[in-house]
């Protein structure tokens, strides 16, 4: 799945009058990839089972400390490897951060999105959307929000009502998936699923949330318009899962916290990333002392991507298309997305 990335700053013309203030947010989320770690192999005696099915580890790299808006996050990958991680495009894991009651919410100001679907997922906290379709939400621990952004919409994001009122820990992801060609230019809508959407797998030694996709058996009701996987595993100490995917498609794993080993007794160290190699099957992983992770992936697109900012499309016109959109005000109005309601 050959992907081309190209990255536009100062070759889009600024003909709107609010252009300066519009663009602020869309340079500065110009996307940027995280660092590639040399493997850590395993010098003790390994709990790994290897089979011939089992898929060979292509890359290991780990995440960087960054802040959008005033939310701290570390990001995984923003378009890079994308003939890895195909169909997502970009990761980002915010938080963990304490916020005490009465504080001032962590925020990002309305911002575009055209030719992705953000999805935000919350471990811990609760959040609030705000977009330019009407749509405002209160998101809590274990939703599952997507903004299939499609041509262009606006929204804003920032910390919920209930950590407003009673504190607590705030933490999740937001990932985005990038949106096939034939997709890339329809109606802009919000969704927001419920746990009871998601499919459980309670097992003696590990748990898993099938927020998007299959796994034994276990299937989630939330649609997608591609193939794609989104699974939340614990696993205990001791654990050996082989994870069944297809050949054909990407996936990766992102370590939250815990001790994890893969292929070759190559040692994964908190928020770092594995990505895979295609034409094998299962995913082997073990865990001496207990791991918390996402497993992610899906039908690679095969598409060229250019991407600016919060834009991901197919061709450097397209970009442009969407910038003017914005710029023309096609897309909606921050400041009325972004205005605080009495």
């Amino acid at each position: 799945a050959y992907l081309f990335s190209i990255y536009l700053h100062e070759t889009i013309r600024l003909d709107n009058p609010c252009a300066m203030k519009r663009r602020e947010f869309i340079k500065g989320s110009a996307i940027i990839g995280a660092s590639v770690v040399v493997p850590e192999f395993l010098k003790a005696a390994s709990g790994m089972m290897e089979s011939e099915k089992g898929r060979k580890v292509y890359s290991i790299i780990t995440a960087n400390k960054t802040m959008v808006g005033t939310l701290p996050v570390l990001r995984a990958f923003a378009g890079d490897n994308n003939d890895y991680v195909s169909p997502y495009v970009f990761f980002d894991e915010f938080g963990p951060v304490h916020v005490n009651p009465k504080d001032k919410p962590l925020r990002v100001e309305a911002h575009p999105h055209a030719g992705i679907i953000p999805v935000t997922y919350f471990l811990a906290g609760s959040g609030h959307h705000r977009d330019s379709l009407n749509y405002d939400f209160q998101i809590s621990k274990g939703d599952f929000m997507m903004f299939t952004s499609g041509r262009g919409a606006i929204h804003m994001e920032e910390t919920g009502k209930k950590l407003y009122d009673d504190g607590g820990l705030y933490h999740g992801f937001q990932i985005w998936l990038n949106m096939p060609s034939k997709y890339k230019w329809i109606d802009p809508s919000t969704d927001v699923h419920r746990p009871e959407k998601m499919a459980e797998i309670n097992a003696k030694d590990y748990t898993a949330k099938i927020v998007l996709g299959e796994l034994f058996n276990a299937k989630s009701k939330i649609e997608t318009l591609f193939p794609v996987f989104y699974f939340h595993i614990k696993m205990k100490a001791g654990c050996r899962l082989s994870i069944p995917t297809n050949p054909q498609h990407n996936a990766f794993a992102y370590l939250i916290k815990g001790k994890l080993e893969v292929e070759g007794r190559k040692s994964i160290a908190e928020n770092q990333v594995v990505l895979y190699q295609r034409g094998a099957s299962n995913i082997e992983l073990f865990s001496s002392e207990g791991a918390e992770l996402l497993l992610l992936g899906g039908q690679p697109h095969n598409e060229p991507v250019y991407a600016y900012g919060p834009f991901v499309m197919n061709s450097e016109s397209e970009i442009e298309k969407c910038y003017r959109d914005y710029q023309s005000g096609r897309m909606g109005n921050p400041d009325v997305v972004n205005m605080i309601k009495k």
